[in-house]
């Protein structure tokens, strides 16, 4: 294969298509399988993916293939990138084992710790890579998704080096050994998005009261425990270990503040992917985060209140269907005691 891979996303939503164009932009052939709605939009407007760093890549319609169709998109793919919902997840991995080339690696750059296993089940005569996406992406319309928060991503190692061949100076791919770790340290930071969902605040503007990151802090520790309990070890992707953050985050404002801004950077406009999803009507992932920790608390004979609280919110938002409740902090914490 040549030194460029041929690379299909596999589920383009706002990860996906960020990702995507970037890889196209650095010269990748790129290849989307998209909804109609979202394959229209990219045909009127183009493709435009920045990120808070002042990259900016417009590509028209004719640089990246687009389709519905799988077997249009997976058939001559070096590298499929699966960024579906994690309930999604077996069926694209269907989709895949039908229309996949025998030799295509398989990349999962989806949130939560189970989708690999589901991959490989499916998929059992393809190379599958777990990874981990740290930085969120926001779809702005009109073909226009934007990076708002910093950060590198991060695949596990394998022998072709999968992570070498997609990095750029743009988006930097890199390989760890320990990548079971670091999807639990995503999963940690990710608890806040159902958080960020239920306050409806920009990201920066909620992280930067410190009774959000105390309700955070002490969402972390429920789930730290239930974590322990289950004999796994998380890793943070910053210089800080995991299980010192819930500290970080009770600082006071200032303190903490000066502290966060030199391990991540976050846009004015960065919201949760949660977010997102409450305002467009979408279900969300809160089953493969806060409630995963209810089902190993469960399993452990723990309690996980906090998390059970904040799914059974998450899930009122939903039926609702009208976006963010806009609660704060002492809503939640009242909800929860009660």
């Amino acid at each position: 294969m040549s030194t460029l891979k041929s690379v299909a996303v596999a589920g383009a939503g706002s990860i996906g298509c960020f990702v995507g164009g970037m890889l196209r932009a650095a010269g990748h052939p790129v290849s989307l399988l998209a909804r109609p709605r979202l394959i229209e939009d990219i045909n009127r407007h183009g493709l435009k993916v920045t990120s808070f760093e002042n990259i900016e890549h417009r590509l028209t319609p004719a640089e990246i293939k687009l389709s519905d169709d799988p077997a249009a998109i997976f058939a001559d793919a070096d590298i499929i990138l699966v960024t579906v919902k994690s309930d999604d997840t077996a069926e694209i991995a269907d989709l895949i084992a039908q229309h996949a080339g025998k030799n295509a690696v398989i990349v999962s750059l989806q949130n939560g710790t189970g989708n690999v296993c589901v991959l490989r089940d499916a998929l059992p005569d393809h190379d599958v890579l777990a990874g981990m996406v740290p930085f969120n992406v926001l779809s702005l319309g009109d073909g226009h998704f934007h990076r708002a928060t910093s950060g590198d991503i991060l695949l596990e190692k394998d022998d072709p080096d999968i992570a070498k061949l997609l990095s750029q100076p743009e988006l930097v791919f890199r390989s760890v050994d320990d990548i079971e770790g670091v999807q639990w340290g995503k999963l940690l930071i990710n608890l806040n998005n159902a958080l960020n969902a239920l306050s409806g605040l920009p990201l920066r503007d909620q992280l930067a009261q410190r009774s959000w990151r105390v309700l955070f802090a002490d969402q972390m520790r429920e789930a730290l425990a239930v974590i322990k309990a289950e004999g796994i070890a998380p890793l943070s992707t910053t210089p800080l270990p995991a299980s010192f953050t819930p500290f970080i985050l009770k600082l006071p404002d200032a303190l903490f503040t000066k502290i966060a801004a030199s391990m991540v950077k976050i846009d004015p406009k960065a919201r949760s992917s949660m977010w997102e999803d409450l305002q467009r009507g979408r279900r969300t992932e809160v089953d493969h985060l806060q409630g995963l920790i209810v089902a190993l608390a469960d399993r452990h004979g723990l309690k996980a209140p906090l998390s059970a609280r904040i799914v059974a919110l998450i899930r009122n938002a939903e039926e609702a269907g009208k976006g963010s409740p806009g609660l704060t902090p002492e809503q939640i914490r009242a909800v929860v005691r009660g």
